[in-house]
């Protein structure tokens, strides 16, 4: 099957350039290699704010949000935190446009008692500066910090238990959204794992709810997070999140976007190299050696200076399931491309950015969220690479971690994983002692770290990555003590990675490479499969 975002190298084709953290580096690949680009980015639509005022009024499954609106309602908005899109979107967030749109209808019909909350749930809390970025200026200054905040799952005023499913799971949720006359979800969906039940149930949970769905045995079931009706994730979550919704009247907003994350002078980087003009071409040589040469803390901010020009393609608003439905379906049109076929090996270049290190630098931890939980992932149907095949990544693994917000992931890297890298293990020894640590939580609810427990979720997510691919190696490593933590070999180049996927043997390969960002996922057909 033959799509233009999938290409296969002959002996002239010139390297490719992929991302090894905040560098940018070349590398050769064999003929015959395929190389899976990214769609071009989806027409945004033309007037926002008129298909966001359409989907409140013209919902999925149930009434519209002025119908459920009566004077003296105690009314709870959640939105999405910083950890999408990636990176932050260029101003004005689609979210600010929501709530611009739906605050004055609120008053319009006499509703005062108002409350945003932003759905961290585990991860860091947002600064002053990011909020105001993420709801704009108008939005900031008439609710911030006591009427918009973070939300603190670990203060026990501002969390209760909702109830328990069949399975036993607890779900744990904000007090001031259960206690709500309506609460109103608005979300950015960025990938196909977002949105849904997935908003208010994990967004507005704490720890004791997370326990239920972001472990190794639940991560190992899914077989790609990426696509929810393979996710034992994906399939726990919905379970709580029905009982969430018969316990609260939910209204959600979901938003899609498209896939334009760079813009301006960096726009060349979402091309394929064989399309290039000689202009870009020279620039993209010329940001190669740059970032060759500079420090870490100036390569990094080339990419930070310009906030992506993400499109709005799409907003879609009612009942939770129903809305969502037509979230993924977008998701879909952005993002998936046809492969038949799995590879040997997947080469694949690990970016500077992730969702939880928005102002940080990628440690190590995270690079192993990136590339066994991630890139492994970004796939529907089939794998994209063979069980017991190789994933080849570029990294330099420096062992550098943010003491704001990464504190708790030190000990996990530089304690736990000399111990052992057994995701059970991990859960059954250490988990819970970390949850509870109480420096740690004191950093998490009044500083701008990740909880304690967020390590190990991270850990868990590259579960079905490492139960799936034989090897895992990093080409470009600036030392051989983390990549050995964290399970990989590592090769000076690609060549000599290849040729240790092959195990020293002659035999063909069949190579696949993904060039991202911006996002890509592969739709993987098996020979016989019928569509």
């Amino acid at each position: 099957m033959s799509h233009p975002c999938l290409v296969t190298l002959d002996n002239d084709s010139a390297p490719r350039v992929l991302f090894a953290g905040d560098r940018l580096v070349e590398v050769d690949l064999p003929a015959g290699t395929r190389v899976l680009y990214p769609k071009p980015p989806i027409e945004p639509l033309k007037d926002v704010d008129a298909a966001i005022r359409y989907a409140i009024n013209h919902p999925y499954g149930t009434e519209p949000l002025y119908a459920k609106l009566r004077p003296g309602m105690k009314v709870t908005i959640a939105v999405d935190d910083i950890s999408l899109p990636l990176p932050p979107m260029r101003k004005p967030d689609v979210r600010q446009r929501v709530l611009e749109i739906v605050l004055p209808l609120l008053a319009d019909y006499g509703i005062d008692d108002i409350e945003i909350i932003v759905a961290t749930s585990v991860h860091r809390r947002m600064k002053a500066a990011e909020v105001r970025h993420m709801v704009g200026d108008r939005v900031f200054k008439a609710y911030w910090p006591d009427k918009l905040y973070n939300l603190d799952p670990e203060d026990p005023t501002q969390m209760v238990v909702v109830g328990e499913t069949e399975q036993g799971e607890v779900v744990e949720l904000s007090r001031r959204a259960v206690e709500s006359d309506l609460l109103i979800y608005v979300n950015l969906n960025f990938v196909p794992m977002d949105g849904g039940h997935k908003s208010v149930t994990v967004g507005l949970c704490g720890y004791k709810s997370l326990r239920a769905h972001h472990n190794a045995k639940v991560m190992r079931n899914c077989h790609s997070y990426m696509d929810p009706a393979s996710s034992e994730l994906s399939t726990t979550v919905s379970r709580m999140g029905k009982l969430v919704n018969e316990h609260i009247n939910v209204f959600t907003i979901e938003t899609t976007i498209n896939n334009k994350m760079f813009g301006g002078p960096l726009s060349f980087l979402a091309k394929n190299e064989d399309d290039l003009t000689a202009t870009e071409r020279r620039m993209l040589k010329g940001l190669v050696d740059a970032t060759a040469r500079l420090p870490q803390p100036a390569r990094q901010a080339i990419f930070e200076r310009f906030p992506a020009p993400y499109g709005v393609t799409g907003v879609f608003a009612g009942e939770t399931e129903a809305a969502h439905a037509h979230t993924l379906q977008r998701c879909h049109d952005q993002y998936l491309v046809p492969i038949e076929g799995q590879a040997d090996v997947l080469v694949a270049g690990i970016p500077y950015i992730s969702p939880y290190n928005v102002g940080a630098y990628l440690n190590p931890l995270l690079v192993s969220v990136m590339a066994e939980g991630y890139l492994f992932n970004m796939y529907r149907g089939a794998p994209l690479v063979k069980k017991g095949g190789t994933l080849i990544i570029t990294h330099p693994c420096t062992d550098k971690f943010d003491h704001e917000q990464h504190a708790p992931y030190i000990d996990f890297v530089h304690q736990l994983l000399p111990e052992t890298r057994d995701g059970l293990e991990l859960h059954r020894r250490y988990e819970e002692k970390f949850a509870k640590n109480p420096a740690f939580l004191e950093m998490f609810r009044r500083g701008h770290a990740y909880h304690p427990a967020h390590p190990f979720f991270m850990w868990y997510w590259g579960e079905a990555g490492r139960q799936h691919l034989g090897k895992v190696i990093v080409v470009g490593a600036d030392n051989e003590y983390i990549p050995r933590l964290l399970g990989y070999e590592t090769a000076p180049n690609m060549a000599d990675a290849l040729y240790r996927a092959r195990g020293g043997e002659t035999k063909s390969q069949e190579i696949l490479c993904m060039h991202l960002p911006p996002i890509v996922m592969g739709d993987v057909t098996l020979p016989g499969d019928v569509e």
